[in-house]
């Protein structure tokens, strides 16, 4: 009996160690397939001075830069969990403050878009006075003090916590959120600045997307440019949605471990993953860069060179994919 237990043990550890490996594998994959494709765009936005000068695809830029930082860092703490290597109170600090930041940071950055085409369509003749170089960088650069301003107070919130009681800085368990979560206070903080997030830019979406159809569909009923505004503010909404969805992700983990087995849990756990972490991160890119005319013919050319490059990279005359970019 105590061989077959100890059969019965090993079998579901080695069950564990290989859909752990499965699991890891078909998120790592996609992931580094998308940060790849994140950085071609990024690439194409820094490429023109277009691109450059456009207040549009500025934010773009930075919504990018966010997108593809938080990919990155959610990745590497799936990682680190699936490998059972926890790291120390302070490193699982600097990681998921980092990964807030940039989850912050998203919506945020959507918002300052919708607002962009907002102006563009309901008050066009004030566009070109009020969305500028330096208002879009005074914009940006308040996306990211806000941002910061909510990381530096879990911080000082972490701090009341008796770190100097505890026998090792080493975790327990894996790095995540909810384990930097050391106290009720942060606890309560969170939850309220997470309903705060959602709703506030929800409403500022949604509310420039009825604006911008109203406004779009009095000036040129039917028109090009009402479908435009409409599909852009449209998706726009469905990006903060997407972007926002990741912070019910673990309110929604809580319930499914009250409802389901372990196993099922672990397996849904890595869906809800993919869904919420890394699919949203890949949009934008995808969206822009087959919608936008401009952005697409160079975003294939990068795509097409890197493509060729990671093929055949010994053969020199790839490399004149570098010319005339």
């Amino acid at each position: 009996m105590t061989s077959s237990l100890s059969n019965t043990t090993g079998g579901l550890q080695y069950q564990g160690l290989l859909e752990s490996v499965v699991f890891s594998t078909l998120t790592t994959v996609p992931c580094c397939v998308f940060l790849l494709v994140n950085a071609s765009m990024l690439l194409t936005l820094r490429s023109r001075p277009l691109f450059r000068e456009t207040p549009r695809y500025v934010l773009l830029l930075n919504l990018l830069c966010a997108d593809t930082a938080q990919m990155a860092l959610s990745q590497l703490l799936y990682l680190l969990a699936a490998s059972r290597a926890p790291p120390t109170y302070p490193a699982c600090g600097v990681l998921v403050m980092l990964a807030d930041l940039t989850n912050v940071v998203s919506p945020l950055t959507l918002v300052a878009m919708s607002l962009e085409r907002y102006v563009a369509v309901c008050r066009p003749l004030s566009h070109a006075a009020l969305v500028t170089a330096s208002s879009t960088a005074a914009g940006v650069a308040s996306v990211w003090a806000f941002s910061s301003l909510n990381v530096l107070t879990q911080v000082v919130l972490l701090l009341d916590f008796p770190f100097k009681d505890l026998q090792s800085l080493r975790m327990g368990d894996f790095c995540s959120k909810d384990r930097m979560m050391l106290g009720a206070a942060s606890e309560v903080y969170d939850r309220g600045y997470t309903y705060f997030l959602f709703a506030s830019t929800s409403v500022a979406v949604a509310s420039s997307y009825v604006a911008v159809t109203m406004a779009a569909r009095s000036a040129s009923s039917g028109g090009a440019s009402a479908r435009r505004a409409r599909d852009t503010l449209l998706l726009h909404l469905v990006q903060v949605g997407l972007s926002l969805s990741s912070t019910v992700y673990s309110p929604v983990l809580m319930a499914l471990s009250r409802s389901v087995n372990r196993l099922l849990f672990v397996r849904l756990q890595n869906v809800l993953y993919v869904a919420i972490f890394i699919f949203p991160r890949c949009l934008s890119s995808l969206i822009y860069g087959l919608r936008d005319k401009s952005i697409r013919p160079v975003l294939l050319q990068h795509l097409s060179c890197g493509l060729k490059l990671s093929i055949g990279a010994t053969r020199p005359h790839f490399h004149l994919c570098d010319v005339h970019v």
